[in-house]
């Protein structure tokens, strides 16, 4: 399909924000006061973590995105609004909670390797009016929307209720919803047009341990009963992607061998770039193709990354 398609459609992400902080440094001896290594740091760096990554795949295929989340009002909130300001994101939809600080990862990075990473979160879920603040948000800007994705890190953003309102506001203007899930209960994602979970949380939400593709396929049929779910896309790492179709014989698409430096951030590239291509108007097989064409990109760089409509190009030509 024609990628130029993409700068055309406009979404809408829902889903949990981080600001991802990397302190880099060097080691040169053990502290006096405990057994672990002194870091000298040297550079910080920080980056959109979480669904800012997803954000982030999205604007660097040309498309028009809304952010629908939280923040908090120190240091790593309005950071993350200077990003988003950065990219030409609608930030509109992004709602200051009491109590709820912005999800800080910190690694820190000496000769190239982690040391240590710090979390800084609270995983309770949002505050009722919260809610109705993200759905008023959710509802004005629905008509100008041809495509939501919710991102759910399960830091207490993605709640049922928030799920069921949002698909039902795309379903009153025909927008497609597609979620990449966390937890057990992937009942609570009922209805999106599109689920996008990794092998191992498919085994776990369906109860069975993934070791064949009969395996693979079982699981995904139990997901989509369960959850009244009539696609499916589950991603495989190496092994690409099983897709899984109401009515429809489920298909394997396999990954290009290729050098893998980094897998974090896969996940992301695969559901952003399924969206895009399935709002341009491509079939569900395809959209699968070159979602699968995009991540084996984003895997042969370090760290999250995106990959540029060029490098999309070139990949599914020589596919």
């Amino acid at each position: 399909m024609d990628l130029n398609k993409f700068k055309k459609i406009r979404a809408l992400v829902l889903g949990d924000l981080m600001i991802d902080e990397y302190l880099w440094g060097e080691v040169d001896r053990i502290s006096p006061e405990a057994p672990v290594p002194i870091v000298s740091v040297i550079n910080e760096t920080y980056t959109l973590g979480g669904a800012g990554n997803v954000i982030n795949n999205l604007v660097a295929m040309g498309a028009g995105v809304s952010v629908v989340g939280t923040a908090g009002t120190g240091t790593a909130g309005r950071m993350m609004l200077d990003k988003f300001k950065e990219l030409g994101v609608d930030a509109g939809g992004i709602i200051d909670e009491p109590d709820r600080p912005t999800t800080k990862k910190t690694r820190v990075i000496a000769s190239n390797q982690q040391v240590l990473r710090i979390d800084k979160e609270t995983k309770k879920e949002i505050s009722s009016t919260t809610l109705t603040r993200l759905i008023s948000f959710i509802t004005g800007v629905a008509p100008r929307v041809d495509l939501i994705i919710i991102s759910d890190y399960d830091k207490g953003l993605v709640t049922r209720e928030l799920v069921r309102q949002t698909v039902a506001i795309a379903k009153s203007h025909n927008i497609l919803v597609l979620a990449d899930p966390k937890g057990l209960d992937f009942t609570k994602y009922s209805q999106v047009s599109v689920l996008t979970p990794n092998q191992k949380e498919a085994g776990i939400a369906a109860g069975i341990d993934i070791k064949t593709d009969h395996d693979l396929i079982q699981a995904g049929l139990r997901i989509m009963a369960s959850a009244c779910i009539e696609r499916l896309v589950i991603t495989c790492g190496r092994d690409g992607m099983m897709l899984l179709e109401q009515g429809k014989t489920p298909v394997r698409i396999a990954s290009q061998a290729r050098q893998v430096f980094d897998v974090s951030g896969a996940g992301d590239t695969v559901i952003s770039i399924l969206g895009l291509a399935l709002a341009a108007g491509a079939g569900f097989e395809e959209s699968a193709a070159i979602a699968n064409a995009a991540a084996g990109i984003v895997v042969g760089k370090v760290g999250t990354a995106t990959a540029s409509p060029d490098e999309l190009e070139l990949a599914l030509k020589n596919e």
